[in-house]
């Protein structure tokens, strides 16, 4: 032991060095800790959880994400059955296990990073929230419109959200702060081909998918658990808008999806959508080119067909929008008996944050809300807190004991039935990446799939809002699509050699560059309003 250096250097910081609120200089911002580089994540994440802590609670009081929503009251129906497998055989979840069974649900729809009164034909992932009212108390299913995700890390999402969000100054959302954090992520390129294709601005609510995203597990009555990822196919079908198509619709109502919600339910055309699960061994599943556990990556259908498990019908619109819709409070770690977690880091690290958020916006005893509510008893021995208004105490249950284990009366455990899913973990505490992180061949595969109509919509929305991006941007993006489809990447290099071309010759203004994503022309209306605006006399 060297007891001559008197100052030994641990970390090298500098002035532009990231730290920690308590001043501890960060030399990992790209993952949380976890057991071996695939999870499970471990709780003394301190780094993670006080970025995530803040970040739940930088404004109040509309959500952090997913703030501009609209929802519905309905029910889910199941068909008693996994495809032609009964259901047991993988779940001992109560609500899917007889045909024809039906349990209320609340779902709500969303737009992900804007705010509460952002127009809804913004190019931006759709949330899509399902809340089961289940015997068992309640489940949360809270998942997107698209598959995939742009991370596969929670400690990558405050910093995510950050720079797709309006600039801190100028409150304007800047496409060089979207991709000069997507171009040094390269695992966001898969969403990033979806969002800027038509799959980026749904038609409207009926008429588009949902995912769970986030890999889960079902458990069976003997403790065995597989890997799922659920999915939500409309019956309404699916559409989605080009650029141009969306502004013109902004141009004459920026709630035209929540308006198309309402009054198909009021005229009895009532939205519906058929569940669907794909299911996968538990395991790391070597053999694959992707971790199940990445939730930028799609679970191909061919080697993991999709089963239909139960449809969902939305039949009644809330009587009071803030009740309902706004107070409504979603959380990952929000599971029935049957359903468990998967090591997935992005959902664990949601599991923490979602429910932190719903505490934080709605206060501590959100779940006493009627919309929140289980629709079944409820006995806890929680105490107080903001807006408290009534105990959940048990018939009977003695009032001085709120405490347990206890022989005077008070609570008790319940018995469990179903074996313990008890899964072996085993490997070095670190903060690594996945390893198998091919962050361009599944985009690859999206790009082919497109049709050329969705191609061309894709090129020129990637090439209006690269254009306005330093070099080294453009150049990973770039190399990016190359890696994913030699057309692809020809076609972003080519567009984007025109597109500069035309801007050499036109100098860019200030303020061209900060527009919404994938919007053109939107410099051009801040002169339209001064130029096309009435001079007015003073009254």
């Amino acid at each position: 032991m060297d007891t001559n250096n008197k100052n030994p250097q641990t970390n090298i910081e500098n002035d532009d060095t990231l730290t920690n609120r308590q001043g501890h200089p960060i030399t990992n911002n790209q993952n949380i800790r976890t057991v071996g580089n695939r999870g499970p994540a471990t709780l003394e994440n301190y780094d993670f959880i006080e970025k995530i802590s803040h970040f739940d609670r930088e404004k109040v009081p509309e959500r952090i994400v997913h703030a501009r929503g609209a929802g519905a009251h309905g029910y889910f129906e199941s068909y008693g059955m996994v495809g032609d497998e009964p259901v047991s055989k993988y779940t001992r979840a109560k609500l899917f296990q007889e045909k024809g069974k039906k349990t209320p649900v609340f779902v709500r729809f969303s737009t992900v990073v804007h705010g509460l009164h952002s127009p809804e034909t913004v190019r931006d992932p759709r949330g899509f929230a399902v809340k089961f009212y289940t015997e068992d108390g309640n489940w949360d299913l809270v998942g997107n419109n698209l598959k995939i995700f742009f991370i596969r890390d929670a400690m990558k999402f405050p910093d995510m959200i950050h720079a797709f969000r309006p600039d801190p100054v100028t409150n304007i959302q800047d496409p060089r702060r979207f991709f000069d954090f997507c171009a040094n992520s390269p695992e966001s390129f898969h969403m990033v081909t979806f969002v800027y294709s038509p799959w980026g601005i749904p038609s409207n609510y009926r008429m588009m998918q949902g995912s769970g995203v986030n890999t889960y597990k079902w458990v069976n009555s003997e403790g065995k658990a597989v890997l799922v990822k659920y999915h939500w196919e409309p019956k309404q079908g699916i559409k989605n808008l080009t650029m141009k198509e969306a502004e013109e619709i902004q141009g004459k109502n920026f709630s035209h999806a929540t308006q198309d919600l309402y009054e198909a339910i009021e005229r009895g055309d009532y939205p519906e959508w058929e569940m669907f699960v794909q299911i996968m061994e538990d395991s790391p599943h070597p053999e694959l080119d992707f971790d199940p556990l990445d939730d930028t990556k799609l679970w191909p259908e061919d080697q993991f067909p999709w089963r239909p498990v139960g449809r969902m019908i939305l039949n009644k619109n809330p009587e009071n929008y803030f009740n309902e819709v706004e107070q409504v409070a979603f959380g990952t770690g929000v599971l029935v008996d049957g359903l468990d977690f998967s090591d997935d880091k992005m959902l664990q690290g949601r599991t923490f944050s979602y429910s932190d958020t719903q505490r934080y916006r709605v206060g501590a005893n959100y779940l006493q809300l009627p919309i929140n509510a289980a629709k079944k008893r409820v006995a806890t021995n929680q105490e107080g807190g903001q807006l408290r208004y009534y105990n959940d105490k048990a018939p009977g249950q003695n009032l001085h004991v709120n405490y347990e284990p206890s022989s005077m009366g008070g609570l008790k455990e319940a018995e469990q039935t179903g074996k313990e899913h008890t899964p072996y973990v085993e490997g070095n505490l670190v903060r690594e990446s996945i390893e198998r992180n091919d962050n361009t061949k599944q985009a690859g595969d999206t790009y082919r799939h497109f049709e050329e109509w969705e191609k061309d919509e894709l090129i020129s929305n990637l090439v209006n809002d690269l254009a306005i991006c330093p070099k080294d941007i453009q150049d990973k993006m770039i190399t990016l699509a190359e890696e994913a489809d030699e057309e692809y990447g020809r076609r972003l290099r080519e567009g984007l050699s025109e597109k500069s071309k035309v801007m050499n010759e036109m100098k860019m203004e200030i303020g061209e560059e900060m527009h919404p994503l994938g919007a053109k022309d939107a410099h051009q209306a801040v002169k339209d309003a001064i130029e096309k605006g009435h001079e007015q006399d003073p009254y």
